[in-house]
């Protein structure tokens, strides 16, 4: 499942076409990508407007156009963006397809487990305004944190991390490299977290975001050397600081890694 830094990568594959109009609006309104989507409203209203903006927000990205339209993109397992010259013929798994004159913005997912979502008003959807705040932002505070914790104190802090309602894109691999940074085992209580072990949480939370951001949402690189991500695919990882080999366990139903030695 593509994570906060992957979304932003394919959010701004989308981006070359700011600022164009769209001619035409290609989608298959029975695919499952739609559901619960006004997808005939879709292919009505997107031709003649013009794309303003976009914007991720955790696992979700939106993208603004004139008229007061509005498309939200969930990637699922295997959704992908990308940009295709203006008269490529659309493939078996391109389910929606905007063409501009210079080119033509494809979502593609062979699963279908990704959603599209339209909206035409004012303001922003109910659906975008309604979800959490960037981990990255000046609103995710220690406070914040701790009430987060305290709300699932008994619930593993691996687990709790993996709630998209207060950590928005946070996944398996992000959540277990957060807390190999913060030296905290992925099974502590989370109501058990406080003083200096809060503090930790919170700075490395926006650090590996941040990083992450900034490597794997630019161009899709790696996330810098000495990270556990370059452990943790390896059953024979070991921990990047201290060389002990790295355990696994399922916890909060994701397959955890960590090291027995520093994260005590």
């Amino acid at each position: 499942m593509p994570e906060l830094a992957e979304v932003e990568y394919y959010r701004k594959r989308w981006d070359a076409g700011i600022g164009a109009k769209i001619l035409a609006a290609e989608l298959r309104a029975e695919k499952r990508i739609f559901r619960g989507t006004d997808a005939h409203a879709m292919e009505r209203e997107l031709p003649g407007a013009r794309l303003l903006a976009s914007e991720a927000r955790g696992k979700q990205m939106a993208f603004r156009f004139s008229r007061g339209v509005w498309i939200a993109i969930h990637l699922g397992m295997t959704g992908r963006l990308r940009v295709e010259p203006p008269e490529f013929p659309a493939g078996k798994h391109d389910h929606l397809v905007l063409r501009q004159k210079e080119r033509a913005l494809v979502f593609s997912d062979p699963r279908q487990f990704g959603r599209v979502i339209f909206f035409r008003g004012k303001g922003e959807p109910p659906w975008w305004a309604s979800l959490p705040k960037a981990l990255t932002s000046a609103a995710f505070t220690r406070a914040v944190l701790r009430d987060a914790l305290q709300r699932h104190r008994k619930l593993s802090i691996k687990a709790t991390l993996l709630l998209q309602q207060h950590f928005p894109g946070i996944g398996n691999w992000m959540a277990d490299e957060v807390l190999w940074q913060a030296r905290i085992h992925p099974l502590t209580p989370s109501g058990g977290i406080d003083g200096a072990h809060l503090a930790a949480l919170w700075k490395s939370i926006r650090a590996v975001c941040l990083g992450a951001l900034r490597h794997v949402g630019e161009d899709f690189s790696d996330p810098p050397r000495g990270w556990l991500f370059h452990e943790r695919w390896s059953r024979r990882g070991k921990c990047p600081r201290d060389g002990t080999q790295l355990k696994r366990e399922t916890i909060g139903g994701r397959t955890t890694a960590w090291c027995p030695k520093c994260q005590m």
